[in-house]
């Protein structure tokens, strides 16, 4: 091997093995003005973040409510070393057959420090989009935490996180990046505000309105547990360690992007107009945000968190009072805005308002219901149970527009199995497309191979398998390696 590690472990995970074993190969045939990409007589930092699976609460996060992520097998490795120049020179390697390897450099000095401007930058590039969220955390770090940078950095990346498949790669990305970037130059930060940061890199240059479940899974997940996260905003609850009995697959529908339902942040933005109204309804105080088309509520019952209003409340005191849908005109002209930082009301869309405000009030009630038959584990009789809460999740998804056709059929087809070895199914992540998180029998892999298999026959796509479990960036912690 090229390379010897001289701290840290690999935690016996055979990708991070592979990794280092191909560094020398994958960076062969670079631009010749880039030369010899890492230097051989400097340390190399290696940083490792896995994927997740969306369990239960999704879309519920930035809600307030109540999360379970599993982080999966499939994770992204960064080798970083710092430069002694000042440019920022970064490989992302390919994965699948086919695909280009893709390479961004810039000098640290032209990075705009500015979120709008850098959000503004990566933009109107299409092809350079995806270096967003690996020169963002330079960015993030420069405002956040202060910090200066003198040298640039050299930046390799590997991910086999399927992308745009609802199993988070983009958080998986920013996590290992952060990690990679704050150990050389010595930049601390508890594990909340690595996740923190990093969602910062994704809402305000990336411009994707996440919350933070998929971040702070990255950073806390271990083996085989699921993350129990209270997105209020991010706050830790602990590890609930799937029974022994059970097992959690994702199955890849092929659709990234359902085009013939509402988006993520047409969904999202009405969730918080919903809450908008129920602050008036309910007689909170209400004054104009510091930022165009938002407010401020003083919300001392439910702590400025919808999910904390119970179903029965809602059901019984606001949902009356809100419509069905609602266009941004329409709801701008009567509550002036929302309270959202990331998302902003369109005059001319129209919303789903109703039940966008009611998922994650439901969810929220659900997945606490899921998490407490974990702690209070009684067997397979359970599963059932758990396995219904998930459907329920899933309909209330498809409810606000977030469904697809094809995630739709693979959670058919979870229903309607035969045998004993599956019991719930759902979409991940933020909807409309992506995959279906399955939770069966601990060994079933034949039952949901077959699901693929009827999958394929019907749609013709070759559903990929997501399963396996591993820990987060935190426990991987970070290698630090020499060549030989």
């Amino acid at each position: 091997m090229p390379y010897q590690i001289i701290s840290g472990t690999t935690h016996d995970l055979v990708d991070t093995e592979q990794f280092i074993q191909s560094l020398d190969e994958s960076l062969s045939s670079l631009p010749a003005h880039w030369g010899d990409f890492f230097d051989a007589k400097r340390e190399l930092i290696v940083t490792r973040a896995p994927g997740r699976i969306d369990l239960m609460g999704g879309i519920g996060d930035y809600a307030g409510s109540l999360v379970l992520e599993l982080p999966i097998r499939n994770a992204t490795h960064v080798a970083l070393q710092p430069s002694q120049d000042t440019a920022l020179r970064i490989v992302s390697l390919p994965v699948a057959a086919g695909e280009s390897r893709r390479l961004f450099e810039i000098d640290l000095k032209r990075l705009p420090i500015d979120y709008a401007d850098a959000r503004s930058f990566f933009a109107s590039d299409g092809a350079n989009h995806w270096a967003a969220y690996v020169a963002g955390v330079f960015m993030v770090l420069m405002r956040e935490a202060k910090f200066a940078f003198h040298e640039g950095a050299r930046i390799l990346i590997q991910s086999n996180v399927p992308e745009g498949k609802g199993v988070s790669s983009s958080a998986a990305l920013e996590v290992a990046v952060m990690q990679a970037v704050a150990a050389p130059y010595g930049i601390e930060m508890s594990r909340q505000e690595l996740a923190l940061l990093c969602q910062k890199v994704e809402n305000l240059i990336v411009g994707a309105p996440c919350g933070v479940m998929d971040q702070m899974t990255a950073v806390f997940g271990e083996t085989n547990c699921a993350l129990e996260l209270l997105c209020q905003p991010a706050e830790f609850k602990g590890m609930l360690t799937l029974p022994e009995q059970l097992e959690v697959w994702a199955i890849d529908s092929g659709i990234r992007h359902f085009v013939g339902g509402s988006d993520y942040r047409t969904v999202r933005t009405a969730t918080f107009m919903g809450y908008r109204i129920i602050a008036e309804v309910a007689g909170l105080s209400v004054s104009p945000g510091a930022w165009h088309g938002h407010v401020w509520i003083d919300d001392w019952k439910w702590k400025g968190y919808l999910a904390n209003v119970t179903p029965e409340e809602f059901e019984q005191e606001f949902a009356a009072s809100i419509p069905e849908c609602l266009t941004g005109h329409e709801f701008l002209d009567r509550y002036q805005g929302i309270t959202d930082i990331v998302t902003s009301v369109d005059p001319a869309v129209e919303y789903p308002v109703r039940q966008a405000t009611r998922h994650p009030i439901y969810e929220h009630a659900r997945v606490n219901a899921f998490a407490s038959m974990l702690k209070d584990w009684r067997g397979l009789e359970q599963a059932r149970a758990l396995g219904e809460l998930m459907f329920r999740s899933h309909g209330s998804y498809s409810a606000c527009g977030l469904g697809s056709p094809g995630t739709d059929e693979l959670v058919r087809l979870v229903k309607h199995a035969s045998g004993d070895d599956l019991y719930g199914a759902r979409i991940t992540g933020g909807g409309s497309g992506g995959s279906v998180a399955i939770l069966g029998r601990r060994g079933a892999i034949n039952t949901v191979q077959h699901i693929a298999k009827q999958y394929r026959q019907q749609t013709g796509f070759q559903a990929a398998i997501i399963s396996g479990s591993s820990p987060g960036a935190s426990l991987f912690g970070h290698l630090r390696l020499m060549r030989n």
